[in-house]
């Protein structure tokens, strides 16, 4: 039994799985596995997916008459791969495309390459059947939404996701970003911080409008400051590493010992200013950031942060966007999900 090969060839050239191979893998018989790769019936459809799993898994291409025929392409359109969220949003979403039988395709909106609108403009050459846009123009509020009307009027479905423009008639998928606000904001208040500063991306971006909004209000109803003075604690600077040591700079001169960030890169630029003028994280100033990006639990100290549900707000998106395309049109409003503070070391008490 052992000594059985399947005639499977190999991405490298080299010989075929034996059967005890891919039946250690998936955990089935070796019968299963020779009845789902010779296509007999009698499997349940979850063994057959994990045969088919540990054919992947182990490096083997599937068998032709066992790969499955697309049921068509959709575009995925994010601003860029640097900040990790993004590529965190894109796996997830390529992934749920692929289990409703969709092929993704990949557009990075590179510096100096090419925009959102010859983007569309290429996919729908392709003939795209849908497309996501992840932190695209419906999140700049001095964009013209007109490009998402008429790309409704050519017939093609598509969701938005961290961004909101009432003109669009389309599913849109946020984060709430008022409550990410204010419960960075109350975490440090119970902590015991009263001068708290937050840094955050350009007024006219949705995410950076309504994370002030939240951050306000959470100062006014917790530390009984005016709006003008919450305000005052606000800097505004750009979404990167280099923008967060910046405007930290600037909250630190306010005496600042607790800072929200818009972005877990923001809140890495911070921590880089704030052991700049000789300071401790945490121990002089607390950090908090927003995303809960790969790998941010690794920083030193790790990273308080505010964590975007990626998994159920990409598989919000594409579920609605195969309803879009299944010819269900599902409600034309914002779904809101609620994001966790995730504490770890970058916040604690203020020295006294």
């Amino acid at each position: 039994m052992g000594g059985v090969t399947v005639p499977l060839p190999r991405g490298d050239g080299s010989a075929a799985p034996r059967l005890a191979d891919l039946a250690l893998q998936a955990q089935v018989s070796e019968a299963t596995v020779s009845r789902v790769l010779n296509g007999k019936a009698g499997v349940a459809a979850a063994t057959r997916h994990k045969v088919l799993a540990a054919l992947d898994v182990l490096g083997y291409e599937r068998p032709v008459r066992l790969r499955q025929r697309s049921a068509g392409l959709v575009g995925l359109i994010i601003p860029e791969l640097t900040n990790p969220i993004f590529p965190a949003f894109a796996q997830v979403i390529e992934q749920v495309l692929a289990g409703h039988g969709y092929t993704p395709v990949l557009c990075t909106q590179m510096p100096g390459g090419s925009t959102e609108d010859e983007l569309v403009e290429q996919l729908e050459e392709r003939g795209v059947t849908g497309i996501v846009f992840l932190s695209g123009l419906h999140a700049d509020t001095t964009a013209d939404p007109s490009r998402y009307l008429k790309l409704a009027g050519r017939g093609v479905p598509f969701v938005l996701i961290n961004g909101y423009n009432e003109a669009v008639q389309a599913p849109f998928v946020s984060p709430d970003d008022r409550s990410a606000a204010r419960m960075a904001v109350r975490h440090l208040v119970e902590l015991g911080h009263e001068r708290i500063g937050l840094a955050i991306g350009p007024t006219r971006y949705v995410p950076s409008l309504r994370k002030a909004e939240g951050f306000t209000e959470a100062l006014e109803s917790m530390l009984g400051l005016s709006a003008d003075d919450a305000g005052s604690f606000i800097q505004r600077t750009l979404f990167s590493v280099e923008g967060g040591q910046a405007a930290a700079g600037l909250l630190l001169d306010q005496g600042c010992t607790g800072i929200v960030c818009g972005s877990d890169l923001m809140a890495l630029g911070v921590v880089r200013a704030v052991r700049a003028r000789g300071l401790d994280v945490p121990g002089d100033v607390s950090v908090v950031g927003f995303d809960d990006s790969p790998l941010i639990a690794f920083t030193d100290p790790p990273l308080t942060t505010v964590r975007q549900p990626v998994q159920a707000m990409a598989t919000a998106a594409v579920d609605a966007l195969v309803e879009e395309i299944d010819g269900n049109p599902v409600q034309r409003t914002e779904f809101v999900f609620q994001p966790e503070l995730v504490v770890r070391g970058s916040t604690g008490a203020p020295r006294r």
